[in-house]
């Protein structure tokens, strides 16, 4: 932490935070935009829950699904949940979420053990959070029913139509049961780890993860094998990983996935889909919301941070990230298109940086334009 903020202290430039003009500047997340770490918490924290409050796509009551995958904005993500939850937190959420991690170490030719350890690694990263955890490997796919591949009704019918009176009758029954508020909190969370432990037996979960069958890794790897470029392994991938993460939450009862794609990276796979033919789904895979899948709506509530402003937060702040191995590991740039479109954003942002804010709000058009939010 010591080494960030003297690389990046403003105090030697004569600067103070933008915000509250008092305390020195100790990083500069845009030209002008200096911030002491104080402001800059309240910056990040405030972006995160007037991304949510804006949208109204989640309900209080409802339960959601938290994909995580080890990276620095999927673990700033859970960190927001997890304040934004506690009972001192101004404008608190007021959903139920759970955890799920796709253990995809076998497209990188690791072994059981070290696949055990990175599963470890992450549920130490994860253990203060107290939400229930689905651990399901890759491999799994293959037991997947067909219907995943189905758009089913919205299952939120019982919601009231109107927001503001779903908040209402949350908040009426919090204080109908307030009495033994204490007790029912404890038991609520028991309840949601039994219930992530028995939503089906094919899903792993936490302490419970086991080694998947060597004829499902053997099949996965054939499947991978045949596809001959990269590009074509990390569409397949991403389009498994996908049906897996659905399945759970149409599992186990969650009616939202929380993904956590920063801007940034939602600018680089704005370039990657149109290179690949796929620019009429860039409202779906980039806007805030996407229901294409119908009663599993996934939301993006991390796609107006930058790669810098979650790097800043997590080094700031002491949020534990995970570093898993994956396909594209050591790859170089021209080994796939969506690598190729990542190092040439990345090229270009170190030049002009507003180079990815300017992609970004491409992709914000393209979903306006299209009616998504």
């Amino acid at each position: 932490m010591k080494g960030i903020t003297d690389l990046l202290s403003i105090r030697r430039l004569g600067r103070s935070c933008m915000k509250c003009k008092e305390a020195p500047a100790v990083l500069v997340i845009r030209v002008g935009d200096a911030f002491c770490k104080s402001c800059f918490k309240d910056y990040f924290v405030h972006k995160f829950r007037a991304m949510l409050g804006k949208n109204r796509v989640v309900y209080p009551g409802e339960k959601v699904l938290l994909a995580y995958s080890g990276g620095p904005s999927s673990s700033a993500m859970i960190q927001q949940v997890q304040e934004g939850l506690s009972r001192d937190a101004p404008k608190k959420l007021r959903f139920i979420p759970g955890i799920v991690f796709v253990d995809e170490g076998a497209l990188c030719g690791q072994s059981w053990e070290q696949r055990e350890q990175n599963v470890s690694e992450m549920q130490q990263a994860l253990q203060k959070t107290s939400f229930p955890i689905h651990i399901v490997p890759l491999e799994q796919v293959f037991l997947l029913p067909r219907s995943v591949l189905q758009s089913s009704l919205p299952g939120n019918a019982q919601h009231a139509e109107n927001y503001k009176q779903a908040v209402n009758s949350f908040l009426g029954q919090q204080r109908a049961h307030q009495e033994n508020e204490l007790s029912g909190i404890a038991d609520e969370l028991a309840q949601l780890r039994i219930t992530g432990y028995e939503c089906d037996n094919n899903l792993a979960n936490g302490s419970s993860y086991s080694c998947p069958p060597a004829e499902l890794t053997s099949a996965l790897m054939e499947i991978f094998n045949s596809a001959r470029t990269l590009t074509a392994k990390l569409e397949l991938l991403q389009s498994l990983r996908s049906h897996l993460i659905l399945h759970v939450a149409r599992t186990c009862g969650y009616s939202k996935v929380m993904s956590g794609e920063s801007c940034s990276r939602l600018a680089v796979r704005l370039l990657a889909n149109i290179s690949l033919g796929r620019g009429a789904f860039l409202p779906l895979d980039t806007g805030f919301s996407d229901d294409r899948y119908g009663d599993v709506v996934i939301v993006r509530p991390m796609r107006e941070y930058s790669a810098k402003e979650v790097s800043f937060y997590n080094r700031l702040f002491g949020v534990h990230s995970v570093f898993i191995p994956t396909m594209e590991t050591k790859a170089p740039d021209n080994s796939s298109i969506q690598h190729l479109s990542e190092a040439f954003l990345t090229k270009l942002q170190a030049d002009f940086p507003s180079t990815v804010s300017t992609v970004y709000r491409q992709a914000n058009t393209a979903a306006h334009t299209a009616g998504v939010s």
